[in-house]
């Protein structure tokens, strides 16, 4: 038995206990998966997937070729989904639909636009290597419709720098990863409890908005 599988044996499951399945399961494809499924529900932290995958390596049962390739394509193809989003519906309507995510909060969307304005189409290369901005950068690319061709090339070239730093370190860092890997939960599902409560923060800011203005 490996040494990660052996600390996933003392995990009760849970998120980290999925995608470690997922990942050894199926290789690269399931890092790949992992990956497209980050980049469009930011919850699933892809940093925690590409740490488990540069364990894995380390320990001899994967390659680093295939899984950062297969990795910066899952980034691409969910960036596409995102960027086709702010294609079709729009600068207004594509920021509310994001807005209306589960678990994203009204001031991440805002900043993500504002990223893209100050930065203008090198955002879409710069933004691939920001957590929460890489995940919705694809959208205002969409609205501006800039090139497919030139988006595409900027979210590969970002995202396979990205990738292979975090599966570099998974590697670098392979005992350490293991040795806690127990703890990966904890801090998943403190992150989605911080972006729940800034949800409800929100619609508890809209409520007393509307109830300020009364009737019409």
């Amino acid at each position: 038995m490996s040494s990660l599988a052996a600390a996933a044996s003392s995990d009760s499951g849970g998120i980290t206990g999925f995608l470690l399945d997922l990942v050894e399961r199926l290789g690269p494809v399931g890092v790949g998966l992992s990956i497209l499924l980050e980049t469009v529900i930011p919850p699933i932290p892809s940093e925690a997937v590409l740490g488990l995958a540069g364990v894995l390596i380390n320990e001899g049962r994967m390659s680093i070729v295939p899984v950062v390739l297969a990795a910066t394509l899952g980034s691409v193809l969910g960036a596409i989904v995102f960027y086709y989003v702010g294609r079709a519906l729009g600068p207004r309507r594509s920021h509310a639909f994001l807005d209306r995510l589960p678990l994203v909060d009204t001031e991440d969307v805002d900043r993500t636009f504002a990223w893209f304005e100050r930065h203008g189409r090198s955002a879409v290369f710069f933004g691939r290597m920001v957590p929460l901005v890489r995940s919705f950068i694809s959208v205002p690319a969409g609205v501006v419709r800039m090139p497919f061709g030139q988006f595409v090339l900027y979210t590969t070239a970002g995202s396979l720098i990205w990738n292979s730093v975090l599966i570099g370190l998974g590697v670098a860092l392979g005992d350490v990863v293991t040795e806690y890997l127990q703890y990966f939960d904890y801090l998943i599902y403190a992150g989605i409890a911080v972006a729940a409560g800034l949800l409800v923060r929100r619609q508890v800011k809209v409520h007393r908005a509307k109830a300020g203005r009364g009737p019409a």
